[in-house]
Parts: structure tokens; sequence; C-alpha cells
């Protein structure tokens, strides 16, 4: 049975939002009955970073985003926040978010979400190997007068 805790459904709103919208087209590509709550609208938010990852925050810059809201004909209420400005993969996140509350969340799961998760699982660790072959090990030879 798919988790429906909180940090379950942001993982894959997270997963919708991340995915190259032809691939997720590919892999669903009708939307069920429903209707636009939000219709899908283009704005922008800003990029928050740490230096390091671990120092103060500061603002990185502004990035485009859509977001879109759905109800399905069952009553299932989904909602998604894409990078860019594609309406068409707002609007099927969204509806793919209201879907995975329902009794068919398992099926999509296996279907669509985990083939995005190895995809971009697969992305990831070929740009970590990419970086990996620029990386520059230093080092200070000891010399005689440093004893």
């Amino acid at each position: 049975m798919t988790d429906t805790s909180p940090l379950a459904r942001k993982t894959r709103m997270a997963t919708l939002a991340k995915a190259p919208p032809a691939r997720l087209a590919a892999l669903f590509p009708d939307l069920p009955p429903h209707h636009v709550l939000r219709r899908p609208e283009i704005g922008a938010v800003m990029v928050r970073g740490r230096v390091g990852a671990t120092g103060a925050a500061f603002n990185l810059g502004e990035m485009t985003v859509t977001r879109a809201s759905v109800r399905l004909e069952t009553g299932e209420v989904g909602h998604a926040w894409v990078q860019g400005r594609d309406r068409t993969h707002a609007l099927r996140a969204a509806a793919l978010d209201a879907l995975m509350q329902t009794g068919a969340a398992d099926d999509l799961t296996a279907r669509i979400l985990r083939p995005l998760e190895s995809e971009a699982e697969a992305r990831q660790t070929a740009r970590a190997t990419k970086a990996a072959a620029t990386k520059v090990d230093f080092f200070t030879m000891v010399r005689g007068e440093d004893k």
C-alpha cells in the first residue's frame, strides 16, 4: 500500500515536478476526468542558497514556476508546482497528485513514479561521475627543512 504521510506526498510531488515533461507525458498520456480549480499560472519564486550547504541562507535569485490545482470527479484534490513555463506539465502533475490519493496509487507508483525515480537517480549518478572525473587532489610533499 502506498504511503499517505505528508513526507511521502512531498517526495512524490517533487518527483513529478522534477520529471522531464516529455517523459511524464509518455508515462501518463491521458488525464483523468477533472475540474480545474486553479488554472496553470506562471510566476516566480525566490531561490535561497547556503554557503557550503550549512552557512547562513542568502537569496540566490528567482526561478520561473508554474502551479496548478485540479479536483477529480471523485473529489480528490491535487496540486503541483513545476519549474519553468510548461502548463501541461503542471496539470499532469496535479492530476497525478490527486490520483495518488485514490485506490489507483499502488499501480501509479509502479507504472509512473518508480521509473521516474530510477531515471532521476541515474541522471544524478551520471552527473556525479562526470564531476568526480574533474576532481583534483592537492597534497604537499615534505621538504627537508620541514622537520
